[in-house]
């Protein structure tokens, strides 16, 4: 993962539209995730995170548990594809990760 922010769009796409803004002068920027429906997810990425291989596929896993649970995935099999040799993969293989089937509602950030 050479590059954060092919990490990002390869994690993400083609489901979501991925779009990535500087918004601080320490580098941090905002990760947007929407489809046909609006936007799915909206997270603050500081540089530490962007930076740092580890936190990066961290904040992937995080990304996708927490979309996956919004849209009614069940915490227990999404935690165990998880843990399950790091494979995060498995989570977009849940039916409720896909555009198609996604119920998404605006999320807002403040800074």
């Amino acid at each position: 993962m050479d590059n954060p922010f092919q990490a990002l769009s390869d994690a993400f796409q083609p489901e979501y539209r991925v779009n990535l803004s500087i918004q601080r002068l320490d580098g941090s920027i905002m990760l947007t995730l929407s489809n046909e429906r609006g936007v799915a997810a909206k997270r603050m990425i500081t540089a530490e995170q962007r930076n740092d291989p580890k936190r990066m596929r961290r904040l992937i896993e995080s990304i996708k548990f927490g979309m996956a649970i919004e849209q009614g995935g069940s915490a227990m099999q999404m935690l165990a594809a998880m843990t399950d040799a790091g494979n995060v993969d498995k989570l977009g293989s849940k039916p409720a990760l896909h555009a198609a089937t996604a119920q998404t509602a605006p999320v807002s950030a403040s800074l």
